[in-house]
């Protein structure tokens, strides 16, 4: 975790812009503090709860990563009353216009920044669209501080080429700073420009324009940013330690005592180059077994088998209590299944971090 951390911190100083990290990979406090202690500049969070916590634990430049909705207004009030720098995010005029009454009802003023969308892949605003301008001069007509523009290239999960990887960076960082400046252009201040995922932050060469560069699950890796090209399986930091309690030998199992509820549903690999199922069978060192993978999952249990035969004599290879490790597809998703993490430092010596939940 913490080379993970070393990183992504290295390449964003390369490039000349600050990090500021999606937290909500690890929502973890003692996580967060390696990312700042290497040198992150601010965070990134995927609910106001996540906000609440981390600004309890002393981190008080926080950017709300998700549009706000106008029930949730009261609440990002609140944690900026109490002093936390808290910035949100909108891609619509409504929601903007949501924004501009409840502070001007409430004698306030919000740091907001307007998402663009650059590929095309979830939520935003384009850089070339009317609305970019509707909404950056309604807020600043409403005397709320336009902090900046934000965009996150989602889309970059689907590739698997450095080269590929590399035009899509370059597609974020393009359509980004375009936005920016058709706002400064419009008279609209846009002080920082915002772009990121793990994929394309590691794989952009020049990032001129742009201030500041947002990645999350680089601080673990998984199966998903394995097959996009980003990392190699032993840089995967996350895993969940299992045993094997039976087997089914005519069909090749071995029965392991973590299903879905562990591992969580995501099978984001079965559409890229390489189907793990749902985890990279390890032995309790967390040495990959090459051709073993979790390939069904219940609740609570887990059916490990090889991929390329059916193996008759797996009871023999993965006796009655053996301990695996199975690497996730998703970090985010399998961490999310558990209240804390084990920590394994180089020592040896393992504690035991909290991670939370909430909205």
């Amino acid at each position: 975790m913490l080379r993970n951390i070393a990183r992504m911190q290295s390449q964003a100083r390369a490039l000349g812009v600050d990090l500021r990290p999606h937290v909500k990979t690890s929502k973890c406090i003692e996580v967060a503090r390696a990312q700042v202690a290497a040198g992150a500049r601010g965070i990134t969070v995927s609910t106001l709860k996540e906000a609440e916590q981390f600004f309890a634990a002393g981190m008080t430049d926080i950017l709300y990563a998700v549009g706000i909705s106008a029930h949730r207004l009261p609440q990002a009030l609140e944690l900026r009353r109490r002093g936390c720098a808290l910035k949100i995010i909108t891609d619509n005029v409504q929601s903007a216009r949501a924004i501009a009454e409840f502070a001007r009802e409430h004698s306030a003023t919000f740091d907001v920044m307007i998402e663009i969308d650059t590929d095309g892949h979830r939520s935003g605003i384009e850089p070339e669209s009317q609305d970019l301008l509707a909404v950056g001069t309604l807020l600043h007509e409403a005397g709320m501080r336009v902090h900046g523009v934000m965009t996150h290239a989602g889309s970059s999960y689907e590739l698997d080429t450095p080269e590929a990887l590399a035009a899509m960076a370059e597609q974020e960082r393009a359509g980004c700073v375009r936005a920016a400046e058709r706002l400064r252009a419009a008279g609209v201040p846009c002080p920082v420009v915002s772009v990121g995922s793990t994929p394309t932050a590691l794989s952009a060469r020049d990032l001129t324009g742009v201030t500041e560069l947002r990645a999350g699950v680089y601080v673990f890796f998984d199966l998903v940013m394995h097959n996009v090209g980003v990392c190699a399986t032993d840089e995967i930091a996350l895993s969940v330690l299992t045993t094997v309690i039976g087997h089914q030998r005519e069909k090749g199992w071995a029965i392991v005592d973590a299903g879905w509820m562990a591992m969580s549903r995501d099978k984001g690999t079965a559409r890229q180059k390489v189907d793990f199922g749902y985890g990279q069978v390890c032995d309790e060192s967390g040495q990959v077994i090459s051709g073993y993978v979790l390939t069904g999952a219940n609740q609570e249990h887990g059916i490990v088998a090889c991929t390329s035969a059916s193996d008759l004599q797996i009871d023999q290879r993965f006796p009655i209590g053996t301990r695996l490790r199975i690497l996730p597809n998703h970090a985010c998703a399998t961490a999310a299944q558990f209240p804390q993490y084990q920590v394994l430092d180089e020592n040896g010596a393992v504690s035991a971090w909290d991670r939370f939940y909430g909205w």
